[in-house]
């Protein structure tokens, strides 16, 4: 036996062009060459009508489900109140609306997304066609190739002769933008004319929001701030908070001869005026008073009203005056309103309506 030294020739050990039974071996001069695309297998659909249609109504089911899933979550904000809790096994306890929409919705987007991949896997072509690479420009052969192929490709996709499929496929896609409308209505109920009044009426008791108590005349001092609420609203009220935003006062003394504007002085009661609290740029309750100009500053955007004018704007981005309260004295001495305000308060209403 000879010995293998390490200066001995390596291709010794290298397979030789032909094989150990004398047989030649096949040698490529490129061994990355492109082996090409496998025999086209046919599916069960595109050789067997029965199986297609068996396809084709699965697909048609799907996108009815997902219409039904559309009208479910249109039905759900009629059908569940939105403080209603269940229990959902293993959630937990959580709001029907809420669980109910999700639901819903859910099943409207997975059915369209599952009937178009079913639809593209079964009953779509799906035979691989291979094409030469070729310059950006397109010449018009191309592009009358590419026409070719859209066709073609149209035609094999069944839409137009499988009218099952396009229908439903129409139907839940029609429905299923309907669902964002609805979304709309979860922002609340149209306002309709609940921000054209508040619990103001005629006779009703000006109370202090501190004491809780009525406002009497001899209460309000000259150059006093005071804040106001309706009789009868309690903060333990559902609505406290809807009615107080709308209804907020504030109760000023001001010497009748500093009064600029004819009928605030008619619409106070021995220099008392009464304005809403509520700013008319965005809301925010104003709550800061200037004793020696009878300016209120709203501490949100510094707008600036004069209460001594009509409580007219002087600064900043609101755009209409404070309303005003008409107020009187009853038989018993409390100053109580002679009516709602005459336009409705908040902010930019008119810009709203």
């Amino acid at each position: 036996m000879s010995e293998t030294g390490p200066h001995n020739d390596v291709s010794e050990n290298l397979p030789s062009e032909h094989g150990a039974h004398g047989g030649d071996v096949a040698v490529t001069s490129d061994p990355f060459a492109n082996p090409g695309l496998p025999p086209h297998e046919y599916r069960r659909q595109d050789i067997d009508e029965k199986a297609a249609k068996h396809s084709e109504r699965v697909v048609a089911g799907l996108f009815t489900l997902s219409m039904l899933g559309t009208l479910g979550f249109i039905a759900s904000f009629v059908i569940f109140p939105i403080d209603k809790i269940v229990y959902i096994f293993p959630i937990g306890h959580v709001s029907a609306l809420n669980f109910s929409l999700g639901l819903t919705l859910g099943v409207a987007l997975f059915a369209i997304g599952a009937g178009a991949v079913h639809w593209a896997r079964t009953l779509m072509s799906d035979e691989e066609v291979a094409d030469e690479r070729h310059p950006v420009d397109a010449d018009d052969e191309l592009r009358e190739n590419v026409r070719q192929q859209w066709i073609t490709g149209a035609k094999e996709s069944g839409f137009g002769r499988r009218k099952l499929i396009r229908n439903t496929m129409f139907g839940a896609l029609t429905l299923v933008p309907l669902s964002g409308l609805v979304i709309l209505r979860d922002l609340g109920p149209l306002p309709e004319k609940k921000l054209d009044h508040t619990m103001w009426s005629r006779g009703k008791v000006l109370v202090n929001t501190n004491t809780d108590k009525p406002l009497r005349p001899e209460d309000v001092v000259v150059g006093s701030l005071t804040f106001a609420k309706p009789e009868g609203l309690e903060e333990t009220d559902e609505d406290f908070q809807e009615q107080i935003a709308k209804a907020a006062l504030m109760i000023v003394r001001l010497k009748p001869e500093d009064i600029k504007d004819k009928r605030e002085r008619d619409w106070a009661h021995e220099g008392i005026v009464a304005f809403s609290k509520i700013c008319t740029h965005v809301g925010c309750p104003i709550s800061l008073y200037e004793q020696q100009t009878h300016h209120v500053l709203c501490p949100c955007h510094q707008s600036t009203f004069d209460l001594s004018d009509g409580a007219r704007v002087l600064f900043g981005p609101a755009g209409h005056p404070l309303p005003q309260l008409r107020i009187s004295v009853n038989g018993d001495g409390n100053l109580v309103a002679l009516g709602d305000f005459e336009e409705p308060v908040g902010p930019a209403f008119w810009e709203r309506s």
